[in-house]
């Protein structure tokens, strides 16, 4: 796909070593012949409403049981969906999609007008997406999305049957990236309306246009199911019968339930888990744009505001230590908000672009001192933080690790809190935390999907880090310069060098994703900026 010279790197990285396998043989030609996978999650689903998806897990699993315009099924590579084709206006304002005949898993057809009443339900206030300003190019969306004006003025129509219409207000390079997002996924108005609050809060209260649907989901469980979708538009490539997904949060569980055959993939965590395989065929690492931070909350916390105590916290983390002698998993220290290898412009990489030295270096003895000082200018003596994040081992370890750093501050005390994944995310929403490790996939392959987070009014800005001249750069490069490339680009690098400089997020560590996945299992596809992709897999 083209991106006006703003590319998207080859990051697809695939590490196969030479040893035996330990897959159960007699599980594997089961698997053979019943074309079904065990797959590890590491965390429960949340959602089956793509209005409302922000969590990995969900977004894995709706790019699986939903079909949009486009869907991309590896790092580089963008397919027609439900759209046969497109045309886009001289003007780049509007965008006119013919789509195939396709249906739900229901047998309702797949229609413009399902793509029209998704986009309107996402953003309408009155669903609360979190991801509405992904559409912010939309006509009209301003006053739409503030309740202005009703969701029927949104600039999406539907002509007839099977032409779907977008105009936006403004030209939008990266709009067809945008695309591949569950947010802009078809929605079957009837099956919504039927269900209300309760609609895709378990697997059969939602209906699916995509190669499976869900199965055993009620909402709360830690196992659910891709099963086959008979009345998917492209269902005779579809080979997999079955992708059964288990959520193992203990490390050794897992590694139990891998070696005995329960698991055909398994997701390694931490060094010892990695070098358990190391020299094994089975072993694959992939590179991701996942960019993990920590929030620190200005709102509960307004010491936070003081630019030499968020600088202090960032320099007293020894990064490089951290990913070799607690992950050890091939991820690696960011020095800045946005993930390396996301995008470059002209053979510069974005994040090279915008580091700025003396943010995210570790340096204690400046850490301390800045403490002191930022300590002082607040009028305090002494801070009682807590810092949040998941339970499972790797998280607990992580804040471990950062309560032992950041306690060498003078005059911090640092609590523990661990959580489930959903727990530890409505805190987020919610404002309840002084310090949390989170962090962020972009699933678009441009530096705005990292960047638009850190704006003033974003929803997602979980710290309420507030910029005026950054807000400016994002606008400008949304607005004036959208069509004008290398203008754009030096928006988005001043825009990315400030939240850096500024630490609108303390940067952490770049994911890297170890796997070791049984031999006989091929076709299986990893998106860097989107997730598991099961359409073409099948086991040998």
């Amino acid at each position: 796909m083209k991106k006006s010279k703003l590319l998207l790197l080859p990051f697809l990285a695939t590490v196969t070593l030479s040893l035996a396998a330990c897959g159960n043989s007699s599980t594997q030609s089961k698997g053979a012949k019943t074309q079904s996978l065990n797959w590890m999650q590491n965390a429960n689903l949340i959602t089956l409403d793509p209005s409302k998806c922000i969590d990995t897990i969900s977004s894995t699993t709706l790019n699986n049981v939903d079909r949009g315009l486009f869907f991309s099924p590896s790092s580089s590579k963008y397919e027609y969906g439900v759209a046969k084709s497109m045309k886009v206006s001289k003007d780049g304002k509007k965008y006119t999609f013919d789509l195939r005949k396709s249906k739900w898993s229901n047998g309702d057809p797949v229609t413009a007008a399902d793509f029209v009443y998704g986009f309107q339900r996402t953003v309408d206030p009155k669903t609360a997406s979190q991801d509405a300003y992904l559409m912010d190019h939309l006509l009209n969306y301003k006053e739409v999305s503030t309740g202005k004006l009703s969701p029927d003025k949104l600039g999406v129509s539907a002509p007839n049957k099977y032409t779907f219409v977008v105009k936006l207000s403004s030209p939008q390079s990266y709009f067809k990236s945008l695309l591949t997002d569950s947010a802009f996924l078809p929605q079957d108005k009837k099956v919504a309306v039927k269900y209300g609050k309760k609609y895709g809060t378990s697997s059969s209260t939602q209906v699916y246009n995509g190669p499976f649907t869900v199965t055993g989901w009620t909402g709360t469980n830690d196992s659910w199911t891709l099963a086959k979708n008979k009345n998917y538009y492209d269902a005779s490539t579809v080979r997999l019968n079955k992708v059964n997904m288990k959520v193992v949060k203990d490390q050794q569980t897992g590694l139990n339930e891998y070696q005995t055959g329960s698991l055909d993939e398994l997701s390694l965590s931490g060094k010892q888990q990695v070098k358990n395989f190391k020299g094994s065929k089975e072993l694959h690492t992939y590179k991701t744009m996942y960019s993990n931070y920590l929030e620190l909350n200005e709102q509960k916390d307004p010491e936070f505001k003081n630019l030499k105590l968020r600088e202090a916290l960032s320099l007293a983390i020894d990064r490089k230590d951290y990913v070799t002698d607690v992950l050890g998993d091939g991820s690696n220290p960011t020095k800045g908000f946005v993930a390396d290898g996301l995008a470059n412009y002209k053979g510069k990489d974005f994040a090279a672009a915008t580091y700025v030295k003396g943010t995210a270096d570790y340096n204690l003895d400046k850490a301390k001192k800045l403490w002191k000082e930022g300590l002082k200018e607040v009028g305090k003596k002494s801070l009682n933080l807590t810092l949040t994040y998941d339970d499972t081992d790797v998280a607990k370890a992580t804040t471990e690790y950062l309560q032992a750093e950041f306690q060498k501050l003078p005059g911090l005390k640092v609590s523990n809190v661990n959580l489930p994944r959903q727990q530890r995310i409505s805190r987020l929403f919610s404002g309840n935390f002084d310090l949390v490790v989170t962090g962020w996939d972009p699933g678009y392959a441009d530096p705005i999907s990292a960047l638009n987070i850190r704006t003033s009014n974003s929803s997602i800005n979980f710290s309420k880090w507030q910029n005026s001249e950054f807000d400016n750069y994002i606008n400008k490069s949304n607005t004036v310069d959208a069509n004008n490339p290398a203008k754009r680009w030096d928006d988005l690098v001043k825009a990315g060098k400030l939240v850096n400089k500024e630490l609108g997020a303390v940067p952490f560590y770049q994911t890297s994703n170890p796997v070791a996945l049984k031999t006989n299992v091929k076709g299986v596809t990893f998106n860097p900026v989107g997730s598991w992709d099961f359409s073409h897999g099948y086991v040998e």
